[in-house]
């Protein structure tokens, strides 16, 4: 069946989303294009194609236990000079950012990841381009603002052609069930309890 790459993030809504990815590609970052605008909650990760089942009932599992919470992008830092990477900054929602991704990679879970750096949420507007272009992005994104309700993430799949695609949605918070009313055999289901 062989391997696959996922990722698992926080999208940036519309129309700030697009906004931020044309902004990128105007940088000249050639990945622009393929990788929607986003906080990263697990890096790219290569896993078995067969255990992507496993990964939607532990991501599935993750978002039930978590609840809607207010994000908001202010201004832009730097990575630089440890990693070329300019980003805008995420001014709230960034601790429950962290639990998120630490109870994704949590070990008992199917991608049990180790980070190459301390995590830090951001979306990345510029990676790996020439320095000039770097800081006009920092320059030019300093004034930029979003703010939202975060209400999920989503697993992403990068394709063969290096482009991510959305596989899935996950909302925070278990699906509510109405009271049931009489014995289980005479409404022809099983309870939730």
């Amino acid at each position: 069946m062989g391997t696959v790459t996922i990722g698992v993030s926080i999208a940036v809504p519309e129309p700030h989303g697009s906004l931020l990815q044309e902004r990128r590609a105007g940088f000249g970052d050639p990945a622009a294009h393929g990788i929607p605008t986003h906080v990263t909650l697990l890096p790219p990760t290569e896993v078995d194609a067969a255990d992507l089942t496993a990964v939607d009932v532990h991501l599935a599992a993750v978002a039930a236990a978590g609840r809607p919470f207010p994000m908001c992008l202010s201004g832009t830092g730097t990575f630089r000079p440890l990693s070329p990477v300019v980003y805008v900054r995420v001014v709230r929602g960034a601790e429950e950012c962290a639990e998120l991704q630490q109870r994704v990679r949590d070990a008992s879970g199917p991608v049990p990841r180790e980070l190459q750096f301390p995590y830090h949420p951001h979306v990345t507007v510029a990676h790996g381009i020439e320095e000039a272009a770097m800081d006009r992005a920092f320059e030019e994104l300093a004034g930029f603002e979003a703010e939202w309700s975060c209400a999920g993430f989503a697993l992403y799949e990068q394709g063969p052609d290096g482009v991510w695609g959305r596989l899935r949605d996950y909302q925070f918070g278990a699906p509510v069930v109405p009271p049931q009313v009489g014995h289980p055999a005479e409404r022809g289901t099983i309870a939730s309890r």
